[in-house]
């Protein structure tokens, strides 16, 4: 039988996150939030407790935790802020793992020491003001100068995660580096030509690093080339499926932050001479609440258990998160309702995750990109 019971070294990984959340997250991230200021304090101590390290192998500076126990600790995370757990999601699944998957010996040993201590981040530049789900239409370019030796690029990308902060160490960005061939280039923070945008005014994740980047005639090293040339598109569909696990796990967090809230607001809130969560409604809205986070947790168990076993886990993945974002805005909406005029104010929890909670359904692959991977993988 299928055992979905965690071991003594993962149930530990999760209560030292759930404590750190609890104790040094909640408290600091309003400020935060409310200001759009990016929690460098939050990101050292996570780098202190070996998280932005976690599934990488020790030999380049990581804990040999495997995916499974970074999903474990952004789930925990997330019941409690969702800017910090992308922060961390992005810097690993997006940042790091690029180096890791396809990087050569010397660009692993230049950039995964500092990425996986948390001591830099890293982005993921693939989408364009004018090219998002269909990543295919990519517009940026990347000439090699052969004279030089040096890629130059020019081009733009829109959304990227941790691509300006002060310990920002590069960004990998996909472009076109012949007719229909696209390839993965690392740009330094700092090279002349490649400019970063002022941060977005955005509706959630405000306390996340999110910029639109410039490249105008930016030169880097043609060693700089990330993987074999022509194959940026391919590789970059295969951390795409390995983030959207990730994504899931995240999203069940906030499903299950939600329920944290509302239960522990049902018991406290009194109304016509009792709790509120001794009314029926309130009762069945919970309990529906946690069933959606239950089995959304099921399902990013499963992508994930694929991917360290080494099957298949594509259209696994697809539906973890497909499934796992469409509850964590359930969620996110029924935990207002419970909360009532609380619920909308920015002072609470839920307002947060309410906020929060739309980008999962859009960000690394739309729900109708999952559905479309689902259907081909059905083999429609």
């Amino acid at each position: 039988m299928v055992n979905f019971r965690l071991d003594e070294e993962h149930e530990a990984l999760r209560e030292s996150v759930r404590q750190f959340a609890r104790d040094v997250v909640a408290p600091a991230i309003p400020e935060h939030y409310e200001q759009h200021t990016f929690p460098y304090e939050i990101v050292r101590q996570m780098g202190k407790m070996g998280l932005f390290g976690l599934p990488f192998p020790e030999e380049h500076g990581g804990m040999g935790g495997g995916y499974f126990a970074l999903c474990l600790a952004l789930e925990e995370l997330a019941r409690v802020d969702s800017s910090v757990a992308i922060t961390l999601e992005a810097a690993i699944s997006l940042g790091a793992m690029p180096i890791y998957r396809f990087g050569n010996d010397e660009q692993k040993a230049q950039w995964l020491p500092r990425l996986t201590s948390g001591e830099a981040l890293a982005g993921f530049g693939l989408t364009e003001p004018g090219a998002g789900s269909d990543a295919g239409g990519t517009q940026t370019r990347a000439v090699l100068d052969e004279d030089a030796g040096e890629w130059v690029i020019n081009g733009s990308k829109a959304f990227i995660t941790n691509s300006g902060t002060d310990i920002t160490a590069f960004v990998t960005v996909t472009a076109l580096t012949g007719p229909g061939e696209l390839s993965a280039i690392i740009v330094p923070s700092g090279t002349p030509g490649f400019t970063v945008a002022p941060g977005y005014s955005k509706v959630g994740w405000c306390a996340s690093d999110t910029h639109e980047l410039h490249f105008d005639d930016v030169r880097v090293p043609a060693a700089n080339l990330l993987g074999q040339r022509g194959r940026g598109y391919a590789q970059f569909l295969r951390i795409l499926d390995e983030g959207r696990i990730a994504i899931a796990a995240l999203a069940t967090g906030l499903a299950q932050g939600c329920v944290d809230e509302s239960l522990a607001y049902a018991r406290q809130r009194h109304a016509f001479g009792q709790p509120i969560g001794q009314f029926q409604a309130i009762q069945f809205t919970i309990a529906d609440m946690e069933a959606r986070a239950h089995t959304a947790r099921l399902a990013y168990y499963d992508a994930a258990a694929r991917l360290e076993s080494g099957a298949d886990f594509k259209r696994q993945a697809a539906i973890a998160k497909l499934h796992a974002s469409t509850i964590a805005v359930d969620n996110a909406r029924q935990a207002t309702q419970v909360h009532g005029g609380y619920g909308f104010m920015n002072e609470t929890p839920v307002a947060r995750f309410w906020r929060d909670s739309k980008i999962l359904e859009i960000g690394e692959g739309t729900s109708e990109v999952q559905r479309m991977i689902i259907a081909r993988d059905l083999g429609l």
